[in-house]
């Protein structure tokens, strides 16, 4: 493996672990703030504050990170990042909290970047299996970052964002000591127009091709969005669960989702098809998601974690769709408008999955899972309707 992939990965686990501490401590840092119990919405509207940050500024970074280059953008998202935990581990008030996690949707580029970077680097017909490497690594640090959050947790409450502090600050440095740049920064001029965020959507709409896969892009972020919402709410009024067993849980489902998307994803791709892989990744997902909704015990969640990581294989097959569809030079462009559309996706889901949640939150906390089965539908007969443009320079369009 090449030293930038082994950078770029290594900086993908350490973001993941960061972001995986935060996860199973969470709604307890909410109630120390607040001194509320029910803190279901204070996670949508962290959650959907970050993503409103985002949903503005990740066209901005693309655009510059296609000028500039991805190295410098990808500073700013780390940098960014670390302030926000600092931010979260002081934090006396929830208005401190609303500030950190405002700065960190102001910055946050590095996963769009991270792809961007990967396509740079990586011929067309190693993209897919590069993808999947790149989901792996971020699946191991879930492995190791919802654990470790949750025994930290548990030992103190503020330790978990101090921990993620600290290696997001390692991730900073790792990166401006070692990591290259992947693409040479444009001579041209950097143009005012260039920095409207609206912009690059409207690029988008220009390009109707384009559209199926910004909404299936939307949809699977929003489904996304209610694991991270309601998981430590559900874990805790479904079973009874600390922050360990939170941790746990979410530690056992890394440990499936990288083994599945450093394997599963080439093989997937050529024995069935983008379309097929994509399609697969849905019908784990739901399946998982059913069986979870009804579970009266912790193990049965356990024991279907294998099923839930399949969900995961049809995203790299769908990036890798997506990268073939603009040319190079609008890339980084391009990984910024699907970074907003995840934005707005962030906005939109935690919202959404924290009001339905605290409506059967009492009755039946396992519902919110069959309502995200619902919202995976809608991406069905997106899927077979795409018409994707073949690996080769081929002007026509061909049918996968």
């Amino acid at each position: 493996m090449s030293k930038p992939l082994t950078v770029i990965f290594t900086a993908i686990v350490l973001d993941a672990v960061g972001i995986g501490l935060i996860f199973p401590i969470l709604p307890s840092l909410l109630r120390d703030v607040t001194q509320s119990e029910n803190v279901t919405a204070y996670i949508g509207i962290l959650t959907a504050l970050y993503a409103v940050m985002q949903f503005i500024f990740a066209p901005v970074l693309g655009s510059l990170s296609d000028r500039l280059g991805r190295r410098p953008v990808l500073l700013i998202s780390l940098a960014g990042a670390a302030v926000n935990y600092l931010f979260l581990a002081i934090a006396p008030s929830l208005w401190m909290l609303l500030l950190g996690r405002a700065i960190a949707g102001l910055t946050s580029a590095n996963i769009a970047v991270a792809t961007a970077y990967i396509t740079d680097i990586s011929p067309e017909d190693q993209r897919a299996r590069r993808f999947g490497l790149f989901n792996a690594m971020f699946g191991i640090g879930f492995i190791i970052g919802p654990v470790l959050g949750g025994v930290l947790g548990d030992a103190w409450l503020r330790l978990p964002f101090i921990a993620a502090a600290l290696l997001n600050g390692c991730n900073l440095l790792l990166a401006f000591f070692v990591l290259p740049e992947s693409r040479a920064p444009s001579r041209e001029p950097i143009k005012l127009a260039a920095l409207n965020p609206i912009r690059p959507l409207r690029w988008v709409f220009s390009m109707k091709s384009l559209l199926p896969i910004i909404l299936i892009f939307f949809v699977f972020s929003a489904t996304g969005e209610a694991y991270g919402t309601c998981w430590a709410l559900w874990g805790q009024d479904a079973f009874q669960w600390n922050g360990l067993w939170i941790g746990l849980s979410l530690g056992a489902f890394g440990i499936c989702q990288a083994l599945a998307q450093a394997f599963l994803p080439g093989p997937a791709v050529k024995w069935l098809g983008e379309r097929g892989a994509i399609l697969t990744g849905v019908a784990g997902a739901s399946i998982a998601l059913m069986v979870i909704a009804f579970a009266s015990e912790g193990w049965i969640v356990f024991a279907i974690m294998p099923i839930f990581a399949l969900g995961g294989i049809g995203v790299p097959a769908l990036q890798s769709l997506a990268t073939r569809q603009v040319d190079e030079s609008q890339l980084g462009q391009f990984q910024g408008v699907l970074a907003s559309t995840v934005s707005l996706a962030t906005i939109v889901g935690p919202l959404t999955f924290s009001s339905l949640y605290f409506l059967f939150q009492d009755q039946w906390p396992g519902a919110i899972w069959l309502a995200v089965v619902v919202v995976y539908a809608i991406s069905v007969p997106l899927v077979l309707g795409l018409r994707f443009k073949p690996p080769a320079a081929d002007p026509v369009l061909a049918e996968g």
